[in-house]
Order: C-alpha cells, then structure tokens, then sequence
C-alpha cells in the first residue's frame, strides 16, 4: 500500500499505472496508427467518456491510497485505489459502479469476499435506479465525435477571436507543449505555448529520445498542474500550421509560472502574438535570471560588471552622431557615447552607384536626414534617462569591420522610448538575434511590436512611396560660389540655420534649411583662442584655451537652430557674421565667458558696446585668457597710449616680393636682406656639391622643403597640399611669398642647416590700412596691375598702422624715392574706396585719405565715373571690407 506525495527533490517522483479491480468501464477512442494507413479510428464505447470524466474530476489533483491486490506478467497492476490518506477513504471502483459508469466483473468473484460483494450490490442498485449505462437507450449520446484534425488550422484559430476556450489538457509532450481537447466540440489539438519554450526531448535516430537539461523537470511541472484538468486557452496565432495559445488555470498562468520557475526562456518569433502582456513574460524571466534558478544557474547579465550608476543615469544629450548613436554630459562632466540598443539606422543597399560623387552617408543615405533630424529635435539639450542594457565588445577586421567597444541603452525622455518612437515612425529597423543572444535591449518585445505597426502602415523605409531626395550643396570653401550667395544672405537680415559642426571656438559649418545648403561660419568681432594650425612659420600648437573655447561653442550651439547674421566673407569663401542661439549672441558668449577678446573690427557693429562691457568684466574677472592680465599698462603700451592723441610713424624699408589676388603683399625686411642672400648662397653650393637624387622625395603636406623655380635655382619652400595626381604638389616660397604648383621630382629635403629655424621665413603679409579691397573681380585686378607695375620687386618704406588681430598687419607703404603713400596714391586715382576707422589717432590719416576720395570722385575718376554710388549700397557694387 502506498499514498501519492508531493514531488521530491532532484526531480520528477516515479509514476504507477494502477487497473481497478474486479470492474471494467468503456473504452475510450483511439485514432488510427498513422503508420498503418489501412486502420481506422475507433470511437468511444458507449459511457466510456462520462466513466473517464467522472473519474478526472473525483481524483486529479488529488491525495490517495491505493493497495495492489493483483500484478500480471506483463507488469499491469490491479488494485483498489481510495481517498484520502488511508483506505478509510471513498472507495473509487465503488463509486464508478454506484453511478452505472462501469460494470462488476462478477466471473472471478468469490463469495467469502465482502468487498466484491458489495460492488455486485452497488451495481443491482444502479441497474435498478437505471443509472448511467443502466439508462434507457443505447448510449449513443455519451459518444464524442472527435475530430482529431483540422482542415485549415489559421481560419480556425482566427475564427476564435482570441476569445477563451474551455479544454481539457489530455497530454503534455514537453514543458511548454500539450495536446488539448477543445471543449464543447471536441477538436484535439496540440497546442504550442505563446512567447516561451522549454527543455524538449530529443528523438534519436534509434527512436529514443534524449532530454535536453531541465526537460524531465519541466515537463512534470507543466503535467502536475495542468494534466486533465479544466482550462480555457486563448487561441492567439497559427503559423505554419503550429498552434500557438495561452493556457489559463483558475490558479495561474502555466506560461508565466514556467518562466518565474527557470523551466523555460522567452523566444522572440512568437512574443509577438502572446495577448497577456509582453512584459509580464520578460519581468518573469528576468526574475529567474536574478535568481540563476534551473536553466539559467550558469548566467551572468549583460551589465554584472557595472555599477548601479553607470547601469541606469540621467544625461544630458549634447550630440546626435548617427540615427542609433547619440553622446551624452554625465553628472561628472564627462562626455560618453550611447548607442540605442536593438535598433540599425537606414543604410543604402549595395555600392554607391555614383562613384563620381562625394558620398554623404547624411544626405545620400534614403531616410538617414529624416531620422537623424527627428532624434535632434526630440534630444539637443535635453536630459534623458539612461538604462545600459548590454555592453558590446570591440571588434577588429572580419566582415563588420573595426569598431571600439559600444555602450549600447534604452533611452527615454518624458517616459517615451526613443528607440521606439523611431522604429514606429519607421526610420531604424530592429536586429534580430539568435535566440541565446540576451544582449539585447531590455524593451525588445515593444521595438518589435513597433516595427510592424510601421510595416502594416507603410511607414518610412517601409513606405512604397517615392524615397526623398536631399540635395544639398557644400559651399564651404567654394569662393566663387560664396561670392554669388553673399549678396543674398546679406539682404537676408536673420537667417535661420542649423549647427552642423563646430571646426572652433569661432568656426562653424551650418546648414541653412530655406536655402539646403552648408556654409563654413566665422564669428564676427572676436578674436578666439586658435586650434592647432599650419602657417607659413610651420605648424604650430594650439593656443591656450582654444579646447575651451571650442567646447563652450560646442555645449551652447551644436545640432541647435539658431540665427545667423551674414556681414561679409574672407578669401578662402568663409562668411563672417553673428550668431545667435535661445536670443544670445555667441560673440558676446564668449567675450564673457573670458575665452575670446574683442576684435578691432567689432568697432564697426552694434554690438561693440555690448563686447566691450563684456570684455572688461571679464578682464577684472582675470579669469582664463585674462588670468595674467595686469590692469597697470606695461611700458610700451602706455607709451602707445600717450601717443594716442597723434600717430607717431616708423617707416623702416622692405622689398616687395609679391603681389596677392586679394590686395595683400609679402616684403622682406631689407635689414635682413644680407643673411637670406649669405643662406642662400651657402645653401645652393651645397646642392651643387651633393645633388638630390630626383624622385627620392616623398613629400607631405606641411613640410619644408626646397624646390627648383623656373629659373633653375633652389629656394626654401612649404608644401601646402597634394592633389591625387603626384606631379601636381602646391608649395609655397616662404622666403619671396609667391606659390606654385609643381612635380615632385623639382622637390628634395630642405638640409636641417638651412631650416627656418636657423633663418625665420622672410617674406611677410602685409594688407593696405585705410582703403577698402574691392570685391569686384575686374576693379580688383586694376589695383593689383598697378600695384604691380609700381611697387612689385621694388624697395619701399613700410609702417604699421594699426593692430593685426587674428590676420596679417595693417600697413602704409611709401614708394622710396618720392616717399609718397601708394595707398593714397591708389585713392587719389579712383581705384579704391577709403575704410574710416575711428581710432583718435589715426584721425588725420583718414581725413587726408578721405579728402583725396572727393577730389578723385570730382573728378569722376576710375570707379567714380558714374558718379557717386555709395547711396545705392556699396556692398552690390562689390565694395566692402
């Protein structure tokens, strides 16, 4: 005698199939061996379901007792099984014949036997009470017409509605799978569950089967409490002809249950269908994870190395760098790169067709603007928080190339999740992952669910319609371009545009959204801290605080809209203006924040006084750019201070050796003169003597070097850039100022005795003070022919007028012999307009200067020929500094 107990450690108990004794109740139906084509099923006998129903719901789930009074050869048990703890209990043979559900077999009773005794009593008092199999009729009632399959399982699924159906679980062939029998018309079915899989058996080719881990334990978990019991199952999907549904019992979700319980794992492929609650499912693994219960005692999270404050934080997004990766300011000040997890952004198919073209991955990439612009209006300047779902690893070579080490997160701002509401409005797609893969973000079942909303909807990438084109046009650089854009952006006023780089503290490239094209932008009337460079002197380092400076610029203006003020533009096509962000001039912004002064050119505009007042506080602040500032002038500048009130001259002689396109010159410094020619000299013997070897020189751009002029000798030369083609190299003769684009086999090592180190370049920059460049193209190449005519290759008097700001100084230059001013002589024909500078000082020079522009203008001489034009706007007849 034994009593059924409750499952005991290290897995499943054993199981017993005990016979009833001296009874027999109908057999149930049978389909056909689907091996044996021939057979047929065979239905219920009459009654035989009611005895089976009867039985289930009297003793599943139940304590009993049973004693075996009799064992075959065969191994079957015959016995008598009782409620309860002991045999004090219903006795259930007895109760099956009570009810008419089975007949005594009555040809092996003894009569000395009170217990057959009774049951040939219990059955004459059922026939008499006609119960059951006693009943009139044949029964034929009580037989099932069972439909063991279903001619199109979708239509039948879909038919359903996703509405609770009653069943009862006949079989469990593993954890999560069961054979059900659809209550009230009898479909069995088997029936996949939703969302999860556990442990499965696997069949050898022998017809064994071996279980995976955990497969024996989660089968009977699923077996104890639901094997034939009452359930109702939501019928959810069908694809490929599997079942998929949620089992509900009055004490539970079984899918939830497998999942707390460590007997299963969430699979992706059919999440999607499970009406309960995605996130249920997820939190119930996540659970078992923590807890490293049964399938999961071997796992390590994702993020186990982090801490609590570097798994979940709140950031600041400063940069939008792609449409799946942002970088955010943590608390500490620190800047980190995020990538949203679980999603790729729009990326083109196949080669760029249009080889001839710079690819734009921005602009030529179908959707990539809409989806990067999205994540910039919804994030720039924004905090967000941050969850660290999983920690990719960097990768070196292989297919996916090298890429560092990536914190990839769920980002949300305001409780929606970014990644989501990109997906949704179908602009990222989601990754798919093996099924073991759990880095993977920790909302994945909501990226997927928004994915195919933007399908069904035909959103984004997943449109039919036509993919949009941007074509936007880079003139950053383009001088001819710039100048015809100029005029425009000028009449403009306030332009709106869009912060698309940050080069430094005072350089920008914009995107200008009416006009879909990018300038490069300089600040006006500041003079910031400058970046590492390369200058006619050779390269030189970052000044201090130019980092700052940048970084301030950055943190305030990049990815933001903003206003722009166009005034003018220099030589290399760079427009000149204000900026202005949240109604801030960044100009000032920086002036205040003591990491720019104040340009001389600032005099001109209307923000002058709003520079100067920032800038003298933050001098008395003595902070960063003004720490050293000493309010008590040094000597030389109190000197220039007390002279203020009268230009003092100091003329000293150069030699003009070139003439630029832009009315600048170079002139060495005729002091000098005899230790260039000595240089020289020495340097050219040298070569005589050891010749380079043509070809041997590999040239890079910055260096010094010496190259071959027309003229057959070797001068001291920079390498300013290289075009693809090698024989194409632009250097520049730093001791004359000319340029020229040569082979490189008329290039060799400049000799470290001869450096410019040992001698300094000699050709200087100088612009003309007082008189404005014309912008016109024809005017200025009238000047520059005079110019050249008069003063090229020609010694002169130079003085420097007033200060150099950030470019070349601002000279007066006087012919040697007559010791006339050139640039006033340049006024005086009608060639130039006069720039009024307002400095006390210098107050005599510009009235003589302007005084001699109204007698060339009386005279009606060169651009005066048509009168006085400056009423009609002088900038449009290209006149402007």
């Amino acid at each position: 005698m034994s009593s059924g107990k409750s499952q005991p450690r290290g897995g499943p108990p054993p199981e017993r199939q005990i016979n009833l004794s001296n009874v027999r109740a109908g057999a149930l139906a049978r389909r056909a061996a689907q091996s044996q084509p021939d057979t047929k099923d065979i239905p219920d006998e009459p009654w035989a379901f009611p005895a089976r129903e009867f039985l289930r719901k009297k003793i599943i789930g139940k304590e009993v007792c049973f004693n075996v009074e009799n064992k075959t050869p065969q191994g079957r048990e015959y016995g008598m099984v009782y409620l309860g703890k002991d045999t004090s209990g219903e006795n259930i043979a007895e109760s099956l014949v009570a009810e008419g559900l089975a007949t005594v077999r009555r040809e092996g009773i003894r009569g000395n036997n009170p217990e057959q005794a009774r049951l040939c009593d219990l059955e004459d008092q059922a026939k008499a009470a006609r119960k059951g199999m006693w009943s009139e009729g044949s029964g034929s009632h009580t037989i099932r017409e069972l439909k063991y399959s279903i001619e199109n399982p979708r239509n039948f699924v879909d038919a359903m509605h996703q509405k609770p159906v009653n069943a009862i679980i006949e079989h469990v062939r593993d954890g999560s799978v069961v054979r059900a029998l659809l209550l009230p018309d009898h479909y069995l079915v088997t029936v996949m569950l939703s969302g999860v899989k556990c442990p499965t058996f696997k069949r050898e080719a022998d017809g064994s089967e071996t279980p995976e881990s955990f497969a024996a334990e989660a089968k009977f978990f699923t077996e104890s409490r639901l094997l034939q019991r009452d359930v109702q199952i939501i019928l959810e999907s069908c694809p490929n002809q599997v079942i998929l549904g949620t089992i509900l019992h009055p004490n539970g979700n079984i899918t939830e249950l497998l999942l707390k319980e460590g007997f299963a794992r969430c699979v992706d492929w059919s999440m999607a269908v499970y009406t309960q609650g995605a996130e249920k499912l997820r939190a119930a693994e996540r659970a078992a994870k923590e807890r490293k219960v049964r399938i999961w005692k071997d796992y390590v999270a994702p993020t186990a190395n982090l801490d609590q404050k570097d798994r979940q934080f709140v950031a600041k997004v400063m940069q939008v760098v792609n449409a799946d990766s942002i970088i955010v300011k943590l608390n500490s000040g620190e800047y980190k790169p995020i990538h949203l997890s679980s999603i790729r952004p729009p990326r083109i198919e196949g080669e760029n067709k249009d080889k001839d073209k710079r690819f734009r991955p921005l602009y030529d990439i179908p959707y990539m603007f809409e989806a990067r612009e999205f994540l910039r209006k919804k994030l720039i300047g924004k905090k967000v928080n941050v969850t660290v779902d999983y920690i990719r690893p960097a990768t070196t070579g292989g297919e996916t190339g090298n890429f560092p080490e990536r914190t990839c997160a769920t980002v949300t701002i305001g409780g929606i999740n970014i990644a989501e509401a990109l997906v949704s409005k179908g602009l990222a797609t989601v990754i798919r992952y093996r099924q073991d893969d759990d880095q993977r973000s920790s909302h994945y079942d909501e990226l997927l669910a928004a994915e195919a909303r933007a399908i069904k909807n035909g959103k984004g990438l997943h449109s039919k319609k036509e993919i949009p084109i941007h074509r936007v046009a880079d003139i950053s650089g383009e001088t001819q371009k710039a100048k015809q854009f100029l005029p425009f952006l000028q009449r403009a006023g306030r332009s709106e545009a869009v912060v698309e780089h940050v080069f430094s503290g005072s350089r920008l490239k914009l995107y200008m959204p009416k006009e879909t094209c990018l300038i490069t932008f300089l600040l006006a009337g500041i003079e910031c801290p400058r970046t590492s460079r390369i200058t006619a002197s050779g390269s030189q380092v970052a000044e201090p605080f130019s980092e700052e400076a940048t970084l301030f610029t950055k943190e305030l203006v990049l990815q933001r809209e903003v206003e722009v003020e166009v005034e003018s533009m220099d030589k290399a096509g760079n427009f000149i203006g204000w900026l202005h962000v949240d109604g801030m001039n960044l100009s000032v912004a920086l002036v205040d924040g003591a990491l720019s002064k104040v340009h001389f050119t600032a005099e001109r505009s209307s923000y002058n006084k709003t520079l100067q007042s920032a800038e003298e506080v933050a001098r008395q602040r003595k902070d960063k750019i003004w720490a050293n500032y000493e309010e008590k002038p040094t000597e030389e500048v109190a000197a220039l201070l007390s002279e203020e009130k009268e230009r003092v001259a100091k003329y000293r002689a150069v030699f003009v050796t070139e003439i630029t396109d832009e009315l600048h010159f170079y002139a060495q410094d005729v002091e000098t003169g005899a230790q260039l020619e000595n240089l020289m000299e020495t340097m050219r013997a040298e070569i005589a003597a050891q010749p380079p070897v043509e070809g041997s020189y590999v040239p890079r751009r910055g260096d010094y070097c010496i190259a071959k002029f027309a003229d057959g000798d070797w001068y001291r030369a920079r390498v300013d850039k290289i075009e693809s083609h090698p024989s194409k190299i632009h250097v520049f003769y730093i001791d004359y100022g000319n340029k020229e684009v040569l082979s490189s086999t008329r290039l060799a090592p400049l000799p470290p005795a001869f450096s410019h180190k040992t001698l300094a370049a000699q050709a200087h920059e100088y612009a003309f003070a007082y008189i404005l460049v014309p912008q016109d193209e024809d005017a200025r190449a009238d000047v520059v022919d005079c110019l050249v005519k008069d003063i090229h290759n020609s010694q002169c008097l130079l003085n420097v007028e007033y200060g150099t700001g950030s470019g070349c100084p601002y000279v007066t230059l006087q012919f040697n012999d007559s010791k006339d001013d050139v640039g006033l002589s340049l006024v005086k024909e009608g060639m130039v307009m006069v720039e009024v500078r307002k400095e006390k000082h210098l107050q005599k020079m510009v009235t003589e200067y302007l005084n001699s522009q109204e007698s060339a203008k009386s005279a009606r001489l060169n651009i005066w020929r048509y009168g006085d034009f400056r009423a009609d706007d002088a900038d449009e007849f290209g006149y402007s500094r």
